[in-house]
C-alpha cells in the first residue's frame, strides 16, 4: 500500500535544495547522527608499516585506536579508507566518537563510480585548524583514478544532532566534487543538512564500524515522517542537472519515488528495478540504460544515443510527477 503524507503534495518539491539527494546521485553527503553517550576511547595498538600508492607510508609506532576489519573492498579501497581513518583519528583526537562506512560500500557493494563515504561523529565542532587540515590532507587521499577513489566524508557534531530537531546541521562535508573550490583556498564550513535524515537512517541500518562505536549507539531514530519529507526535499535541484548529470538524477529519481511510495530505501540499481514496470514502455529503455550504466561503467565512459537523450526529460518529469502523487 502506497504511503502518503497528508497535506504535503507536490508543494514539498519547493522545500528547497537537498546535498543529500546528491549523495543518491554521485555526491552523496555521508552522514549520521549521535547519541548523548559519549562513546570511550578504545584500547591503543601499534600501528603496522601500510604500503601503497595513496599517499606516505604509516607512520611505524604511532598508536591507533583498535579498528575493525574490513570486508572485501578490493585492496586500493581499505589501503584509502585506512588512510582516512587514520587522519580522523590524528586530527579529532579525543573527540572523536566514531567513524563509519556507509553508501553503497555497504549495500549493494561499490560500482566503477561510486565514492567510499564515510561519516565521523564528533563530540564538539571542528576547530578551524581541524577544518583545513581535514581538507588539505583529503586532497592527496581522494581522487579519481586507478588508484583513488573519491571520498566523501561527513562530520557531525553531537550537539547539533541530539535531541533530533530538523533541520539538522552538518559540522563539515568535503566532496571531490567541490574540488576546485577546496584548492583554490575554500574550507568547508558548518550548514544545515535538512536532508540528513534519510542518510541518518541508512548509516543506522547499513553503517560499517571502522572505528569507535557502531551507528546503532551514536545515531538516533529519525521519524518516518522526516525521512519521507526529506526524500522529495531535493527534487526540484535534480530536475535542473538531469542534463549534466543524467545516469545519477533518473536514478535517484527513481530512488525518492520509491521510498514514497513504500517507506524503504533502496539501492540505485533496486530503486531502478522497481521502478522500471510502473514506467510507461516508451520510457523504460532511459532507466534501464541508467542502470545499467550504474552497476558497469566509469563517468568518462558513459554515453547516451541520442533516441535515449530525447527520452531523459520526459522520464525525469514522469518520474517527479509519479513522486507527487504518491505524497498524496
Amino acid at each position: 500500500m502506497p504511503t502518503t503524507v497528508t497535506g504535503w503534495g507536490f508543494s514539498l518539491f519547493n522545500a528547497g535544495t537537498s546535498t543529500f539527494w546528491g549523495w543518491f546521485h554521485c555526491r552523496w553527503a555521508a552522514a549520521s547522527i549521535l547519541h548523548r553517550a559519549a562513546v570511550p576511547r578504545r584500547s591503543r595498538v601499534r600501528a603496522v608499516p601500510v604500503h601503497g600508492s595513496c599517499g606516505p607510508p604509516a607512520r611505524l609506532g604511532r598508536p591507533v585506536r583498535a579498528r575493525a576489519p574490513v570486508g572485501p573492498l578490493g585492496s586500493t579501497s581499505v589501503d584509502q579508507l585506512d588512510r582516512v581513518t587514520d587522519l580522523l583519528d590524528e586530527t579529532l583526537g579525543q573527540e572523536l566518537r566514531g567513524v563509519h562506512l556507509h553508501g553503497s560500500a555497504t549495500t549493494s557493494g561499490l560500482r566503477p563510480a561510486s565514492d567510499l563515504d564515510v561519516l565521523a561523529v564528533v563530540g564538539t565542532s571542528l576547530s578551524p585548524a581541524q577544518r583545513r587540515t581535514l581538507t588539505a590532507e583529503l586532497l592527496r587521499l581522494s581522487g579519481v583514478s586507478e588508484l583513488l577513489r573519491p571520498v566523501e566524508l561527513l562530520v557531525l557534531a553531537t550537539p547539533d544532532l541530539t535531541p533530533w530537531s530538523p533541520p539538522p546541521t552538518a559540522d563539515y562535508l568535503y566532496g571531490e566534487w567541490l574540488r576546485a573550490e577546496y584548492e583554490s583556498g575554500v574550507v568547508p564550513a558548518r550548514e544545515p543538512m535538512p536532508d540528513l535524515a534519510l542518510l541518518i537512517t541508512t548509516a543506522r541500518a547499513d553503517g560499517r564500524t571502522l572505528l569507535g562505536a557502531p551507528p546503532a549507539e551514536l545515531l538516533p531514530r529519525v521519524p518516518h515522517a522526516d525521512v519521507l519529507r526529506a526524500s522529495v526535499a531535493g527534487v526540484p535541484e535534480l530536475l535542473a542537472e538531469v542534463e549534466d548529470d543524467t545516469r545519477n538524477v533518473l536514478l535517484t529519481l527513481a530512488r525518492v519515488w520509491a521510498t514514497v511510495d513504500t517507506g524503504g530505501i533502496l539501492a540505485k540499481d533496486a530503486a531502478a528495478d522497481w521502478a522500471l514496470p510502473r514506467l510507461p514502455a516508451e520510457l523504460r529503455p532511459a532507466l534501464a540504460h541508467a542502470r545499467d550504466l550504474y552497476r558497469s561503467t566509469a563517468y568518462a565512459d558513459e554515453r547516451w544515443t541520442p533516441e535515449l537523450r530525447a527520452l531523459v526529460r520526459p522520464l525525469a518529469n514522469h518520474l517527479a510527477s509519479r513522486t507527487a502523487d504518491a505524497t498524496g
